[in-house]
């Protein structure tokens, strides 16, 4: 690579860094003024781009495709994340990692056990079960047989 690219490639990689400084404080504000149930902040951690709307709903205990379409396309317009080309549609990708802001996560019972907090560190639960949030969920689940109007979600 020539030195003038190195140049011009640090440069853009200083402006980003104190771009992305100076937008923290508003990017919070938003975040908290439009994920303002524990359900809709459930939904957002887990729209990572790696699972569909019928997987995200279960994961999170909403029944309705139509709840998570609907905070789905309310959440791109505000630039809250983006669409993914997937085979049969696509999903939506959150921009932010919520706890990179400090909002907590609520969590998520997927069974019998321990609880896992938002960090990921294990902790005694009253109810004995297990829970689970965002980076923490498991990688792979048993999703039922989707119908061909479904697999477009």
């Amino acid at each position: 690579m020539d030195p003038q690219n190195d140049e011009q490639t640090q440069l853009l990689k200083e402006i980003l860094k104190w771009v992305k400084f100076s937008g923290m404080k508003e990017v919070k504000e938003v975040l908290n003024s439009v994920l303002d149930t524990d359900q809709k902040k459930l939904v957002y951690q887990l729209s990572d781009g790696s699972k569909g709307m019928i997987e995200v709903g279960k994961t999170a205990g909403i029944a309705s495709t139509s709840t998570i379409s609907k905070y789905w396309k309310s959440w791109l317009k505000l630039g809250l994340g983006e669409n993914l080309s997937v085979k049969g549609g696509e999903r939506f990708k959150r921009a932010f990692d919520l706890e990179d802001f400090g909002i907590e996560v609520p969590q998520v019972r997927i069974g019998m056990g321990e609880s896992k907090s938002s960090s990921g560190q294990p902790q005694e639960s009253s109810k004995e079960e297990k829970h689970l949030t965002g980076s923490n969920a498991p990688e792979k689940t048993e999703l039922p047989k989707q119908t061909k109007e479904e697999s477009h979600a």
